[in-house]
Parts: C-alpha cells; structure tokens; sequence
C-alpha cells in the first residue's frame, strides 16, 4: 500500500522491551500508518515492572499501572492489539522461550512490517548505555523474525494453534542516533507526545517533551521535514514474492514443490 510515494504496509508490529519504547522510538511512524490504514500491534516483552521506583508500590503493582498506561498510549496512535509477554524486567533474557512467544505473536499477527531496536547498540552517546532489556528485546525479535518464524518444521508446535510459518516482507530497525531512512512525523507528533504523556508514571517530575521534540527535530535536519524519525530498513520478502504469497509459507508448495 502506497501513497504519495509513502510506504503505508497493511499491518505492523511493534517488538519492544518496555512500555513507552514504543512511543519514544517509533510511535510517530506508526500513527502514520494507522491512521492510513494500517492494522497496528505492540508486543511488549516486560511490562515495566522495576520501573517504579516508588515506596510503597510493588512491583505487581507497578506492572499493572504500566500495562494501564500502555494501552491508553496505544488507543491514542490507534493500535489494534497491544500483547504483553510479562518477561522479568531488569533481567530479560533472548532465550529459546522468549523467541518462541515473539514467534507465536508474529505467525498469530501476520504483519507485513515489524519494528524492533537494534541488538549492536551499546554505546548510545556519551550520556546513555543502552538498557540491556532493549539489547535482548531486539536480539529475540531478529532471531524470531529471521529465519524462525518463517520455519514450518521449526515450532511447529505452534501448528495445534493454528499459526502457521509465515514470513514479514520488511524488517524496520528505529534508531535514536542514526538511520539511513528518515519518515516525517510532522502531523504526528502531537499525538505521539500525547501517547509518550500518558506513561505518567514516568515522568511525575518533568516532561520529555523537549527532548523528543528537540530529537525529532535533529533527526529531520536538513531532510524537508520539521521532525523524523529513523529506521534502517531490511526487505526479506521482494515485491514480486510478497504480491504472491503475502508471506504465507505453506502456499509456496505444491506437491513437494517449492514455489519462490
């Protein structure tokens, strides 16, 4: 689907580790999409459960007012599903287990475009080490989308529920820093804030609106637009194949033949 040169896939998932991820990376991209039409899922390995610091607040607690407050942000960018795998946050792990769980999420959701952060951060400027919950978030989301996910004799277990091999056409990669494609989020980035400030949990003592305007803004310099932000972008599946098959696995054979 396409307008005006602008790539609008008809449905997208959004893999991260924690609320607000989402909001903070790529929210304003997916507002887009939405609102264009597309059919939108967050999937969120943790719910964020260590991150109130609070007195008094437990961390079952925590993690109820943040899955709350998650699905209030994701109403705002119009989001179909949001699925939380309530992974051990602080101590998220790219296990066997959690690959399978981001498996079983993208055969069920069937999506064309799935975002996920990028596994090689580290070193994230001079004032930020990348949360290692994000490092693992992404390495599972890689490892499911490529090649698992699109394996049928690999979880085929996940057959007896009617999920079935399947394989996204495009893997979009947000970045904070850097990026070699750049999508305006001009008309959505109020909505963005919007989503970003019903996380209140986490901002009790100060805004984050300055900082992912004045980010947003440093992202689109230079580029025709007043905010972006930033992806490196890998086609799994090209034009041709994905107008055929749609990613389905299973109807690229007949009679033990492969169809590519």
């Amino acid at each position: 689907m396409n307008s005006s040169n602008f790539y609008i896939p008809e449905s997208a998932l959004a893999i991260m580790a924690h609320p607000d991820d989402i909001e903070f990376s790529c929210a304003g991209t997916l507002a887009r999409w939405a609102r264009a039409g597309t059919r939108v899922c967050y999937c969120l390995c943790t719910s964020g459960d260590v991150g109130i610091s609070k007195p008094g607040v437990s961390s079952a607690q925590a993690a109820e007012i943040r899955e709350r407050e998650q699905r209030a942000a994701a109403h705002v960018i119009r989001v179909a599903d949001v699925v939380f795998l309530r992974e051990p946050d602080g101590m998220l792990q790219p296990t066997l287990e959690l690959r399978k769980k981001l498996v079983r999420e993208i055969r069920r959701f069937r999506p064309e475009v799935v975002i996920c952060g990028d596994p090689t951060i580290v070193w994230a400027g001079e004032g930020y080490i990348n949360h290692p919950d994000h490092r693992a978030a992404a390495t599972a989301a890689v490892d499911a989308i490529f090649p698992a996910a699109g394996q049928s004799n690999l979880f085929a277990e996940l057959e007896a529920e009617q999920l079935f091999a399947f394989k996204p056409r495009k893997v979009f990669v947000a970045h904070w820093q850097r990026g070699d494609h750049f999508i305006s989020i001009d008309s959505t980035i109020d909505a963005k804030l919007e989503a970003l400030h019903l996380h209140a949990s986490q901002f009790e003592t100060s805004s984050p609106e300055k900082f992912v305007r004045e980010r947003a803004a440093q992202l689109a310099k230079g580029k025709e637009m007043e905010y972006a932000e930033a992806f490196s972008i890998v086609t799994l599946e090209d034009d041709e194949t994905w107008d055929k098959y749609h990613g389905d696995v299973r109807s690229r054979y007949n009679n033990g033949v492969v169809h590519t």
